[in-house]
């Protein structure tokens, strides 16, 4: 199978996962706080299986494949210490969606974090496959799934996670990034800005200089030289095994949070306070 980088790019652009429509919807609906901490709870819950590298950069030595093992490295090393900032800002934009705060402490990662989760039993916990214990859909395990190859040594698996770190830093960087900036800071629904500190982790993460960028690059060098081997099948194996499943887990969020839309709004109140 002959595959260059720019077909490969050209895979995940082309796939319904790059463009996805769950964040113009969210602009659209203007979800209320319990909603938007539901959102927050699956989304961050996923964001935090991607950063560990557990055995990956040792597989990629292992099999010879030491610049890859450099530039993965430098992806965990660079995600590192992230969940905080994520809870923070997902506590911040909760507290500006509600009437009065929802959170006192922004930076209590464990209360934030637990509350997000309670947002989400209450409001998904009737799907099928939902775990009221972890608080995550079955899509969102699915996805999660993904990232626990990255356990794996054998060479097979070796190679699809380099297609699922290709595809998972495109997203991120041309996606998800791009798709949060716009809801919660240029829609002004939120009237959030970049720059005070509880966005901060927006912020560090967006833009030609943001951590994304440097990712998605360090991504497109370490699959390019993969590529040129017998597995080059693997390696879009893994990008598309990580393209179906964030697309299956935008569209149960898409159509349970937000394209139930305005309707059903009244019929999902919690309380928040």
């Amino acid at each position: 199978m002959s595959v260059t980088i720019s077909d490969l790019v050209e895979r995940v652009k082309s796939h319904r996962c790059y463009s996805h429509p769950i964040f113009k919807n969210w602009v659209k609906i203007e979800p209320e706080p319990p909603v938007v901490g539901a959102l927050f709870h699956q989304i961050q819950s996923f964001c935090a299986s991607t950063r560990p590298g557990w055995n990956f950069p040792d597989a990629l030595k292992e099999h010879g494949l030491h610049r890859q093992s450099e530039l993965l490295e430098e992806i965990v090393e660079s995600e590192s210490g992230h969940g905080p900032e994520l809870a923070t800002m997902a506590g911040y934009i909760v507290n500006q969606s509600a009437e009065k705060p929802v959170f006192s402490d922004l930076y209590n990662q464990e209360k934030v974090e637990a509350k997000l989760k309670d947002f989400s039993n209450q409001l998904l916990g009737s799907l099928p496959g939902y775990d009221m214990d972890t608080g995550l859909t079955a899509q969102v395990r699915k996805a999660i799934g993904v990232f626990d190859h990255r356990k794996l040594t054998d060479i097979e698996n070796t190679y699809r996670n380099l297609g699922t770190t290709l595809a998972l830093e495109m997203i991120s960087n041309q996606q998800l990034i791009p798709g949060e900036k716009y809801c919660l800071v240029d829609s002004g629904i939120y009237n959030a800005d970049l720059d005070v500190p509880e966005m901060h982790y927006l912020l560090e993460h967006w833009g030609e200089v943001g951590a994304e960028q440097h990712h998605e690059q360090n991504a497109r060098t370490a699959v390019e030289l993969a590529l040129k081997t017998e597995y080059a099948h693997l390696v879009v194996e893994g990008a598309d095994d990580f393209l179906d499943s964030l697309t299956g887990l935008w569209d149960v969020l898409d159509a349970a949070l937000l394209q139930s839309g305005v309707a059903a709004a009244e019929q999902r109140k919690v309380a928040y306070v």
